[in-house]
């Protein structure tokens, strides 16, 4: 039976369009939804099929195209095994005589179809779609059924990429049946050139020689050709071209598509297939005086902002439960300023693809991978697999480059060695054979496609072969630590350099690009659920610091089961980074900008009151949008004072831009407060008609060295420190960052002594303001001050799931679901004000938290701030104040729980503070 959660999603009859715009026939029947399933984890052969031909062999059913381990099949059974799939169906095609095929999207892994007790085929692979010509045993005017035989074993040699997110077993894409005439175009492949050109080469299969017209029809009748072409018996290879005047180039920017049709017109009636092609060109060349490449993009440099997208979905797995799903999966990307998006270790489905080429976003692709030993089982289904996958996602404009392996997975073969001991041993070895093979798929992938960028081996663990573009991973948390590695790359990358390369192999002048980075690996433990904002911004920052660098993969776009870096949950919930809350406007597109400015310099700075600081800045340009003119570069340099924006200096600098690539601009020289302050240098770059380009901050943490409570005449300040509390009521109280952040949970209350300096019996206290920064504190698993036993073979691969509340980096970052909380604030017992504390939040807002981190690979709870609250003591306490001036200050909070920020915690640079005067 279907289960709720199918029912609820509307699935019964799922993904209801057709499965492959970019070669879309009109004659054909989507067979998604409900089919008679049956699922055996002893293996049945295929020879006893025949058994399964009647409906009383299936005891339940499952919603097609989602795999059987997945929520949304209805099924939910992640084992494996064989599944067997019936269906009924009756459907006859539109033009008497035409050829009936039954086509598949996806099935993992082997596969055997039945039509009418007729074996239609078998095919072997996870990813590669494929067909059978069931012609000769369908019956158009009766019921038909069809038996199809999954097995998914998991064997070693299967492409399987990151299926340990959620398995795809069995069918996990669109099924469905459809009808050509006897003479039909089985694939037709479009190069373009930037001229115009286009050239078409195609595979026609036809029942009868003779003489067939193949015509083009695209860009809404303003591109046409035809071309005549004699045809045998059998498939046969042709070719045309055309010319496209005045062509409309294809670009994230610009995502012009030329959608109409091909069509072949025979002896045999006609075969009409809509399609689409893109203009573009893709390449890597030299600038200027430079030893090195840029990836192009028409013939332009191109800096690609992209992303690591493991697209998977938390109920469909691998299969998107709607096209708008795979629709919003692009826009998401867009509306972050993303150009690029790296689909990680699968081909992506084709509707996704659509999307890309339709709003325009550039894709790397990578090959699924296998885990096992690269022996020549493997090898020979990685072969399939790869050829399947490039044949049938050759004509998306969006994909820019196939990633061949990632990471050398697949790529070690275990050998035993024997230790001094006596013990054997396993190790893994990347041997040089399997070098030499991959560096044999990289050019047998050019020589298929030549018109992408081929990459070897996504590499990790500095072992590139033979590439057409020189990237590396890394996970690496602070920011010294990321400035060294990446001067460490850059400097190492030359032509004839031996760094990132294996086996004695070379650096050519191939573009050097990051194709993973981030910092979900890059703390001990893994970060957890953590905030990535502040990272992120100085990482990126870094990026545009060097020449050489024309790109980088975040990872990654969406948090997954065991990693939560990404720019949005699991759920599609958006996290906040917190940028706008530093600089007026500021979000993520700021930082993706082609046209950027530089602050070369570490994201805070601890520096004394009134002393003169340079900023050194550059200029970063991978668009010749603006090349040419006068931009101005606005600066202001402030601070809060407890809730009130000053401004310490500002000024303009007009920038002549003009040229591809970073060059220095002349520092800003500073003169800080004189006082305490965290004092943000905030960076606008606008254009002649005003608009912003971007923008860019650096944050100093400013010290007078002066005590906080000094009276003057006309007040005073007293300054309480958080950690001085005298006794708190709290089940669960803990301090963080130096003593300088403490917290409490869920309700209770902290309870300090408060003196106020005596001034005298003439000097009245006539008002009493007292101010703190302060959260809610959602207590996590960890909290509870039980130490969970850590595991040690955990393999995140394979389907083991982290439990991010256990994880002691975990703080999880600012987003939509709120942890709201009440603060009282108690003078002797009496009320005095209350306040809403609306979230636990950490993003880049929480600088000082940042900034005081005890250590670079380890997080506690770094990023996190609190809300400024100003309580004013009614007259009734103040007057008692004036006769005492020795109080008990009480914050109470409600079961959400409260969280003192201090000097060097949060976003504001102060302790508790009492102002009186």
């Amino acid at each position: 039976m279907l289960d709720s959660l199918t029912a609820h999603a509307g699935l019964l009859n799922p993904r209801p369009e057709y499965p492959r715009p970019d070669w879309e026939r009109t004659d054909w029947l989507n067979l998604n939804g409900s089919w008679s399933f049956r699922l055996d984890q002893e293996s049945i052969g295929a020879s006893e099929a025949w058994q399964l031909k009647e409906e009383s062999h299936f005891g339940s059913t499952i919603v097609v195209p989602f795999s059987w381990s997945s929520p949304l099949s209805g099924v939910g059974e992640n084992v494996k095994g064989t599944g067997w799939y019936r269906r009924t169906v009756s459907w006859a095609p539109s033009e008497a005589g035409s050829l009936v095929f039954l086509r598949f999207g996806a099935v993992d892994y082997d596969c055997e179809v039945w039509v009418n007790g007729a074996h239609a085929g078998s095919h072997q692979g996870g990813y590669g779609t494929f067909e059978f010509d069931v012609t000769s045993a369908w019956k158009t005017a009766e019921e038909n059924v069809i038996v199809v035989r999954a097995q998914d074993e998991d064997h070693a040699y299967q492409a399987r990429g990151k299926q340990g997110y959620g398995e795809i077993r069995g069918i996990w894409q669109t099924v469905w049946l459809e009808a050509r005439p006897e003479a039909y175009i089985q694939h037709a492949k479009f190069h373009t050139f930037i001229d115009g050109r286009v050239e078409i080469s195609a595979r026609i299969s036809a029942a009868r020689a003779g003489e067939a017209r193949l015509a083009f029809d695209f860009g809404e009748g303003s591109v046409t050709a035809q071309s005549v072409h004699q045809l045998k018996a059998g498939d046969n290879e042709v070719a045309a071209s055309f010319q496209v005047a005045e062509p409309q180039l294809w670009s994230p920017d610009t995502p012009h598509l030329y959608e109409g049709a091909v069509t072949l017109t025979s002896l045999s009636g006609e075969d009409r297939v809509s399609t689409y092609f893109g203009i573009r060109e893709i390449g890597s060349a030299r600038f200027g005086e430079r030893g090195y490449r840029w990836l192009t993009l028409n013939g332009k440099p191109v800096y690609l902002n992209g992303t690591l997208d493991q697209a998977y979905h938390k109920t469909g797995y691998f299969t998107y439960p709607s096209d708008e799903d795979m629709r919003d999966e692009i826009y998401m990307m867009k509306r972050l300023g993303l150009n690029f998006v790296r689909i990680h270790i699968k081909p992506e489905e084709p509707r996704k693809l659509y999307w890309a080429d339709k709003l325009g976003i550039l894709v790397m692709e990578d090959m699924p991978c296998f885990w096992g030993d690269p022996d020549e089982t493997a090898r020979a289904s990685y072969d399939r697999e790869a050829l399947e996958t490039i044949q049938r996602d050759c004509n998306h404009p969006s994909i820019f480059s196939w990633v061949m392996f990632n990471e050398t997975w697949g790529l070690k073969t275990d050998s035993r060695t024997v230790s001094v001991t006596g013990d054997s041993a396993q190790q893994q070895l990347y041997l040089p054979e399997t070098q030499e093979w991959v560096r044999d798929r990289y050019r047998w992938a050019k020589s298929i496609d030549p018109t992408r960028i081929v990459e070897d081996n996504s590499p990790c663990n500095w072992d590139h072969v033979e590439s057409d573009i020189n990237t590396w991973h890394f996970y690496i948390n602070g920011y010294q630590q990321l400035r060294d590695h990446l001067e460490h790359v850059v400097s190492g990358t030359f032509p004839g350099s031996e760094l990132n390369y294996i086996g004695g192999n070379k650096q050519s002048d191939a573009p050097l690009m990051n194709s993973e980075c981030g910092n979900v690996w890059g703390i001990e433990g893994g970060a957890g659920d953590s905030d990535l904002a502040w990272h992120y911004r100085y990482m990126l920052n870094e990026f545009r610091r060097h020449d050489k660098l024309c790109g980088f993969v975040f990872t990654e776009f969406r948090d997954v089961t065991n990693e939560f870096n990404g720019y949005y949950r699991l759920d599609g919930s958006a996290k906040d980074f917190g940028y706008d809350g530093i600089v007026p406007g500021m979000t993520l597109r700021d930082l993706h900008s082609a046209d950027f400015i530089v602050v070369d310099a570490a994201p805070c700075v601890t520096t004394d009151a009134g002393a003169e600081a340079a900023v050194p800045l550059l200029r970063s340009s991978f668009s010749d949008r603006y090349h040419g003119e006068r931009l101005t570069l606005e600066w202001e340099l402030a601070y809060d004072e407890l809730g009130v924006r000053r401004v310490e200096s500002s000024g303009v600098v007009q920038l002549d831009w003009d040229g591809y690539g970073t060059s220095p601009l002349q520092p800003l020289v500073l003169t800080m407060p004189q006082r305490d302050a965290l004092a943000i240098l905030s960076l606008r770059l606008v254009d002649g008609q005003g608009k912003v380009v971007t923008r860019n901050f650096t944050a100093f943490d400013v010290r007078s060295g002066q005590p906080g409570g000094e009276y003057g005449a006309d007040g005073g300040t007293l300054s309480i420190p958080v950690r001085s509390f005298s006794e708190h009521s709290f089940a669960h109280q803990w301090e963080a960052i130096g003593g300088h952040k403490q917290n409490g949970g869920k309700e209770g209350s902290f309870v300090f002594e408060a003196v106020l300096p005596d001034a005298g019996e003439q000097a009245l206290i006539t008002d009493v303001d007292i101010w703190f920064e302060a959260s809610s504190k959602r207590l996590l698993a960890r909290n509870y001050g039980v130490d969970k036993e850590q595991r040690t073979d955990i393999n995140y691969m394979h389907g083991d799931s982290a439990d991010s509340e256990w994880n002691r980096n975990t703080y999880p970052m600012t987003g939509e679901h709120k942890h709201e909380s009440r603060v009282e604030v108690l003078i002797d017992g009496e009320r005095a004000a209350s306040f809403v504390l609306p979230d636990d939040p950490a993003d880049a807002r929480g600088i000082l938290s940042w900034h005081y981190q005890p250590a670079a690979n380890k997080l506690n709870e770094a990023g996190s701030y609190g809300y400024l609250c100003r309580a004013s003591l009614p007259p009734s306490l103040t007057a008692k104040l004036d006769t005492t001036r020795r109080f008990k200050l009480e914050l109470r909070a409600s079961e959400g729980g409260l969280a003192l920020y201090g000097r060097n915690a949060g976003r504001y640079p102060v302790d508790l503070v009492v102002r009186y005067r």
